[in-house]
């Protein structure tokens, strides 16, 4: 399993890579197409409302340091949510399929939305896996157990007591006379 994820997360991240570079180098490409939702989103959120070329450059080089993060295996569960979280507003800005209405245009940016969307599964699978390793919120539990040994046990011994008690009632309930 370690081989496919190291063979799998680069391959994951190219395109995040390639689209954060080229979307830096020339962003004034993309900027024009997320202008209404950079707009949309000022007016609900006045603290994210500002120059669409700038909210775009900021945009590439987040994918971008995320996909090489994603890519090398530093922080890979981190990273692989950054980059969904970025590709949604991204896909819904360039992809808007919705608003087109030449036909084969509107079926070309439907699939790449949909391509878009089945990488932002892609990514959710990513930022869930633990690489074999505890997820956080058991390490959390596990930590605070050790600081209170009282817990550690009592876990332990209210699952054993729910369990005999499951036992008990059944070979009551298969007594005869018991029902």
């Amino acid at each position: 399993m370690a081989a496919l994820r190291k063979l799998a997360r680069p391959l994951l991240a190219a395109p995040f890579v390639s689209g954060g570079l080229q979307t830096l180098r020339r962003p004034e490409a993309v900027a024009e197409a997320a202008q209404p939702l950079v707009r949309a989103v000022g007016e609900r959120v006045p603290s994210l409302a500002g120059d669409p070329l700038h909210v775009v450059r900021i945009t590439g080089a987040v994918q971008a340091a995320a996909a090489l993060l994603l890519a090398t295996g530093r922080v890979p569960r981190v990273a692989a949510l950054t980059l969904a979280a970025t590709l949604v507003p991204t896909s819904l800005a360039a992809h808007a399929f919705w608003t087109v209405e030449d036909p084969e245009e509107r079926a070309r940016q439907r699939a790449r939305f949909l391509a878009d969307l089945s990488a932002v599964g892609g990514l959710l699978i990513a930022a869930a896996d633990t690489h074999g390793k505890p997820s956080l919120a058991h390490r959390v539990r596990h930590a605070l157990d050790q600081r209170h040994p009282v817990h550690a046990v009592r876990r332990p011994v209210k699952a054993a007591l729910a369990r005999t008690a499951d036992r008990a009632r059944a070979v009551a309930a298969a007594l005869p006379g018991s029902r």
